[in-house]
């Protein structure tokens, strides 16, 4: 899977680059990634990229030429991917989003913004998809494009040896159970009896109840979702029912 990223920080992608799980899968062939500077297409002195907001208002607005120069030469490149860029006005990203791009592993371009924001007339031209990661600000794109990224890697086939990466929160539709590991007594607090009882059926219900719980207590919406998307059974339901509604 091929990645562009338009940035004026590429440092900042060795976190993704340089450890762990989307390092190793780097280092296997799984995905690349290139970056571009928009300060590589600007000729003045300063290397300018930004200028000052018409109308009025606070901090600098990244220029439309040095970002569709960049998206250009990424083209030129052989990259023909979706053009994506990020902002807290954009669609929220969600698992189902991160499953679609790693399941076509299409390239993609992502434009990093920084200062106030970047010439809408760009964005207009240029970028097919804008998401967010949450509801707050960030200094820039680099962060939601690593986060996306991650998570997109970690779905690739071959990024994660075992079944886990389809067995984790979000992907069962559910948020996951709790985790644990030895010791079994940890500063007087004992592991739940269940988990080294040996017996699998057990300790699976008790897992899908707790990931059943603390869905239905902190994101009841996805409950909601699991439901629509037919992810619940009926034992789901009777526990839900039984101590939820």
């Amino acid at each position: 899977m091929r990645v562009d990223a338009v940035t004026l920080f590429e440092p900042m992608f060795s976190a993704i680059t340089e450890n762990g799980i989307t390092s190793r899968a780097l280092k296997n062939g799984l995905w690349s990634l290139k970056c571009w500077s928009p300060r590589d297409f600007v000729h003045d002195a300063h290397r300018t990229v930004d200028d000052r907001p018409f109308g009025g208002g606070p901090g600098m607005i990244m220029k439309a030429e040095p970002l569709a120069l960049a998206v250009e030469a990424v083209r030129a490149d052989g990259n023909h991917g979706k053009v994506i860029s990020f902002s807290p006005t954009g669609k929220k990203l969600d698992d189902d989003d991160v499953k679609a791009f790693a399941e076509s592993s299409q390239p993609l371009v992502f434009v990093c913004g920084r200062y106030e924001g970047i010439d809408q007339r760009f964005l207009d031209s240029f970028v097919d998809e804008t998401y967010s990661i949450g509801d707050y600000v960030l200094s820039g794109g680099e962060l939601p494009a690593m986060v996306m990224l991650d998570a997109i890697v970690r779905r690739l086939p071959g990024a994660i040896k075992d079944l886990s990466a389809s067995d984790e929160s979000f992907s069962t539709g559910l948020l996951d159970a709790p985790h644990y590991t030895r010791p079994e007594v940890w500063r007087g607090k004992e592991i739940p009896d269940v988990l080294i009882s040996g017996h699998h059926k057990n300790i699976y219900a008790w897992t899908r109840q707790q990931a059943l719980q603390i869905t239905a207590t902190t994101r009841p919406e996805m409950i909601k979702i699991a439901r629509s998307k037919k992810l619940l059974s009926k034992s789901d339901e009777k526990f839900l029912e039984q101590f939820f509604i």
